[in-house]
């Protein structure tokens, strides 16, 4: 059973968010909270396995909240659930300590399998959040040298993680912080990355793996 904590301003919201969520057997809710103050004491008094998170709150918002956690070294896998869909805003809670980024557009389906994945270990930005970028990035034409390569190799989830994030214009620095990875691990990834691709370059491992559908949600590619 994963234990799960809700921090929304909206009332209804959270409710909403605990109802469906207990719909399902893997998850129980022990907790709610209004505001990034609340939602300290919370995490005070018990600790969930992960902890969904809203951004834009009265008083302490969601950025706030998860630099006083870090301050307060509380640990708790944190999934950030948003109607925002800003490239700078998901950097920016990657960099405060979120483990995931989640529009509140997600399915039942989306939200239980990004709080598996957190309760696991894992972490997860929702593809869709670089759909402007990808949608402008696919009116490129595919490089003629692509016609002569073999299939890409499989990625490990970890590359896949970094093919998103570099998909959306973030340099290794960003990568590496946002994963909290170190930067010569980051560098690692992509140069496998760009092997396994059979390409040179960034720009072109991105439209190679647009052309054979590497950027679609990882929930899709289940079904």
């Amino acid at each position: 059973m994963i234990r799960v904590g809700i921090v929304d301003d909206q009332t209804l919201v959270r409710h909403g968010v605990r109802s469906l969520l207990e719909l399902s057997p893997e998850v129980s809710v022990i907790g709610e909270a209004a505001d990034g103050d609340e939602a300290l004491a919370m995490l005070a008094s018990d600790t969930p396995d992960v902890l969904l998170l809203d951004l834009r709150m009265p008083g302490k918002d969601g950025i706030d909240t998860l630099n006083a956690m870090r301050a307060a070294g509380i640990a708790t896998p944190t999934l950030v659930l948003t109607t925002f869909d800003d490239d700078e805003l998901v950097l920016r809670a990657l960099r405060a300590g979120a483990k995931g980024y989640l529009l509140k557009d997600v399915t039942l389906e989306q939200l239980i399998d990004a709080i598996r994945v957190l309760a696991a270990g894992g972490s997860l930005v929702q593809p869709a959040l670089t759909d402007r970028l990808l949608k402008a990035t696919d009116q490129l034409p595919t490089p003629d040298d692509f016609d002569d390569l073999p299939p890409p190799l499989p990625l490990t989830d970890r590359e896949q993680e970094i093919l998103r994030l570099l998909a959306g214009g973030f340099a290794n620095r960003e990568i590496a912080t946002a994963l909290h990875l170190a930067e010569g691990t980051v560098k690692n990834h992509v140069s496998s990355l760009l092997t396994k691709l059979g390409v040179r370059d960034r720009t072109r491992a991105v439209l190679r793996a647009l052309q054979h559908g590497l950027l679609t949600d990882s929930t899709e590619q289940r079904r």
